[in-house]
């Protein structure tokens, strides 16, 4: 098979779904929704709120995080049709392999270890830092009294807590889900409480005076005063560090093999968790900033320093505490989803078989746990907290819009899957088996492009065209998106160049829309299609280009290495490489249309 042909390679959905699991069912809705809230409210709400309105944002983070949640909620939208079409265990990954390609697959599952890794990581490292904190950098000093590490790019201290937290949550992981889901149930609804706590008790000593400080009463370093002391690309560039604090509510999507109505449950729990996770964030923020001005916020621990300024002394260590216990709901959720990725990445044979072993006794990818955790637990110990949370975001914004892709890849596809797999049956009960190529002339695309032949049923046609305008859509997107987040500095001319791509972009959406869509019943869809997921792809890679240039270059590092893994060791040992796979798969092939 060409190389070619092996990158694009396909799984079909209804043969994903049918595939046998090994994995036990025990996850419900209220467990799913407790896991995707407590993976998301962590270090975020603890610690972002202070360090970013005051030095970034200023009251007007309260806007940063609502531009984050409107990127979120387009991504959650998209994760929840397409968790409801594939309940599966590898989320955006096995998405990817049913919508787009083999390769694609693999990039989004390289990057889906990336978020996972890193995020557990720096919550772990987080943690360490906040419970340090409270007992005065005890721990800090004696891990420097045992080496101290003087190389750029790493933390000055080998943090031996922040990799024993994640071990001890790997641990847990490994060896049972079902206890470990109920003390994760319990750490968010205590979490949950605290923000409670914060958001009515805060309410009581709020000043709106402090939204519309004047340039007079703020110091040097401080900005301009008011709502916008950083301006509107500081709440801009916020926003983007405010994205790692909604990271973490597709944990729910890769559990989809272990939830006993995946269909109903899945959609379900990432709306509700979005919402809750939504006015967490709102709300505090909104508290913390009108509480006490935004250049006298405490950039680690904010919500403890406000409430000792006000003299609620006992409430300080109620959040302190009420904190810790927020952040082990977090980890849970980070780390729970790491070797669901590497189960099915590895079931598929792109990645090493070995970590993809389900335990017999403990029903879990055992192996893999331990492993993640391991690796999890280094990078904790020993990169600082911020290049983590940097790292994680990048990769995480590519995955939404990947997600966002594979919606409109799906949504416009050629009939059902079950449809191919009834028709491939009986190819292969009568060894009739024959490879149907689909080749359309230029002429028939660009008739189709606006529907001319008034299709009423989705077909290889209009599904191409579909697709190749969501993918030049996305490609439109970079650099529209790269002048956007430069707005500030452009000219006449460079905004002649937007209102082009806009208009380009406003086309391939006509486009799109006007082709037939599948009839495949769904229990959940996104609203406003093409709209919602194109607003997905956009926002997210607008976001990307906020990241300073290092960012940047350890993501490619990254994606190097997995390159290397996957054309070193990947494309040879995939399940797809199977002939007997590729029969099944040529007797699903679409039947080619005559059109003049």
């Amino acid at each position: 098979m060409a190389v070619g042909k092996k990158l694009n390679r396909k799984k079909t959905m209804a043969g994903v779904v049918r595939e046998s699991s090994m994995l036990d069912r025990v996850l419900t809705t209220t467990d799913l929704t407790a896991l995707g809230v407590g993976s998301t409210i962590g270090v975020g709400v603890y610690v972002l709120p202070g360090a970013l309105s005051k030095y970034v944002a200023g009251p007007a983070v309260v806007v940063s995080f609502f531009i984050a949640a409107v990127a979120s909620v387009f991504a959650g939208l998209c994760y929840a049709e397409l968790s409801s079409r594939v309940p599966r265990a590898g989320s955006a990954y096995s998405y990817a392999y049913i919508a787009v390609g083999e390769l694609a697959a693999f990039i989004v599952g390289w990057n889906l270890l990336l978020e996972y890794t890193i995020g557990g990581a720096s919550i772990a490292r987080g943690m360490s830092l906040y419970i340090d904190a409270l007992t005065n950098k005890t721990m800090e000093t004696a891990f420097r009294g045992l080496y101290e590490i003087e190389l750029p790019y790493l933390s000055e201290y080998f943090d031996f807590f922040a990799m024993f937290i994640v071990l001890l949550f790997s641990v847990a992981l490994a060896c049972g889900l079902k206890d470990s889901v109920r003390l994760n149930n319990l750490f968010t609804l205590l979490n949950c409480a605290i923000m409670v706590i914060v958001i009515v008790g805060g309410s009581f000593h709020i000043d709106f005076k402090n939204w519309s400080l004047p340039k007079a009463e703020v110091p040097n370093w401080a900005g301009e005063g008011g709502f916008w002391p950083y301006g509107l690309q500081g709440a801009l560039q916020g926003a983007a560090t405010c994205f790692y604090g909604y990271v973490g509510f597709d944990c729910i999507a890769a559990s989809g093999e272990e939830v006993k109505n995946p269909q109903k449950s899945l959609p379900l729990a990432i709306v509700l968790s979005l919402f809750i996770v939504f006015l967490a964030y709102s709300g505090v923020s909104a508290v913390l900033t009108l509480m006490i001005p935004y250049y006298a916020q405490d950039a680690n621990m904010p919500l403890s320093h406000a409430f000792d300024v006000i003299g609620w002394t006992s409430l300080k260590w109620i959040i302190g505490v009420g904190a810790v216990f927020g952040m082990c709901a977090c980890m849970f959720g980070s780390m729970y989803p790491l070797p669901r990725i590497l189960y099915a990445m590895s079931n598929d044979g792109l990645i090493f078989k070995s970590l993809g072993k389900v335990h017999p006794r403990f029903k879990t990818p055992f192996f893999g746990t331990i492993f993640a955790g391991i690796i999890t637990g280094f990078f904790a110990a020993l990169l600082n907290l911020q290049q983590l949370v940097d790292m994680m975001t990048i990769g995480t914004l590519l995955v939404y819009v990947m997600v966002a892709v594979c919606v409109l890849y799906t949504r416009y596809q050629e009939q059902s899957d079950m449809d191919y797999d009834i028709l491939a049956d009986e190819y292969i009960e009568s060894t009739a088996l024959v490879t149907i190529k689909v080749q359309h002339t230029k002429k028939q695309i660009l008739k189709q492009l606006f529907n001319f032949h008034k299709f009423v049923r989705a077909n290889s046609l209009s599904s191409y065209v579909a697709s190749l305008q969501t993918t030049c859509f996305t490609i439109v997107c970079l650099p529209l998106g790269l002048y956007l987040s430069h707005w500030y500095e452009l000219n006449s001319t460079h905004w002649i160049i937007v209102q082009v791509l806009v208009g380009v972009m406003i086309l391939q959406l006509v486009s799109i829309a006007m082709q037939p869509t599948s009839k495949t019943p769904v229990a959940f869809k996104v609203p406003l299609v093409p709209l919602t997921p194109a607003l997905s792809i956009f926002i997210n890679i607008y976001l990307m280009f906020f990241f300073d240039i290092y960012t940047w270059t350890k993501f490619i590092i990254w994606m190097i290495i997995g390159f290397a893994i996957y054309f070193g060791y990947g494309i040879t040992h995939s399940k797809e490489n199977n002939p007997e796979i590729n029969i099944v798969n040529s007797s699903q092939s679409k039947t080619s249309l005559n059109i003049d």
